[in-house]
């Protein structure tokens, strides 16, 4: 792959808490404009390599570059290219929508934060609701308005961290089209998530980490050809995700 086109690169990525090794060493690429959603147990290190590609903690050992710049020798540079939207929406619920948005825009020192916050109040849905505190959003509105801080400022990877998590399957579906739409505007998205069937509809390759390693990687349909052939039934009944999954779970856990 043509080191441009790539928006992180990570070799051999280590990480110990005391005795618990957490991180034995990872490896994989993320290509430019796509989806990449890393897909792992409770416990697996989604969290821990979230946190270490967006420099908010140090790997022991191994090296990673995101957006063209190394992890540990240029810090403020990926923070600077990159945006990060955790597992809970971080909005202030005392502001309004719009508060909010123009809060994080005069943090970016844009030149005109309203502009900026009406704007994405717009592509998010929120207008009707922008001058309403954040505290009276439902769980999908709050997730929205926590992507469109996310965006404020445009920058070309970010970090989604199991976006959906107790969200009903209405703002579900709400925060997949906002990353296809983000995808499509050219934004790349690594996507951490324990709903197999978010993977399915978002993501461009798929990685498995179990016990510390990526233990498979690539399409969906490349993830289908690990598992056993079709059954025939009535129809032909393609594997699910989730079928694959754990397939390849309980067969790593054999050797």
């Amino acid at each position: 792959m043509n080191k441009q086109n790539i928006a992180i690169q990570v070799n051999n990525l280590k990480k110990s808490y005391k005795q618990l090794n957490v991180l034995n060493g990872v490896d994989f690429d993320v290509k430019r404009g796509t989806v990449f959603a890393l897909l792992g147990s409770n416990g697996a290190g989604k969290t821990t390599i979230v946190k270490i590609l967006t420099t908010l903690l140090k790997q022991d050992s191994g090296t990673a570059t995101v957006n063209g710049f190394d992890i540990v020798a240029k810090p403020n540079s990926v923070r600077q290219s990159i945006s990060l939207t955790g597992q809970f929406a971080a909005v202030d619920e005392v502001l309004t929508g719009r508060e909010n948005l123009i809060m994080i825009a005069r943090l970016w020192h844009l030149g005109n934060p309203r502009q900026v916050a009406d704007d994405l109040l717009n592509r998010f849905g929120l207008t009707d609701a922008a001058d309403r505190s954040a505290s009276t959003y439902s769980g999908g509105m709050r997730r929205r308005l926590d992507i469109a801080m996310s965006l404020v400022g445009k920058p070309p990877l970010i970090f989604l961290d199991e976006p959906t998590t107790g969200l009903d399957p209405e703002a579900r579906i709400e925060v997949w089209k906002i990353v296809k739409e983000l995808v499509d505007s050219g934004t790349t998205v690594f996507l951490t998530t324990q709903y197999l069937e978010e993977a399915e509809q978002l993501a461009d390759r798929i990685a498995i980490l179990h016990e510390g390693r990526i233990i498979v990687s690539g399409t969906l349909d490349e993830l289908k050809k690990l598992f056993p052939p079709a059954k025939v039934e009535y129809i032909e009944k393609q594997p699910t995700l989730e079928e694959i999954f754990l397939a390849i779970i309980n067969k790593n856990e054999k050797k």
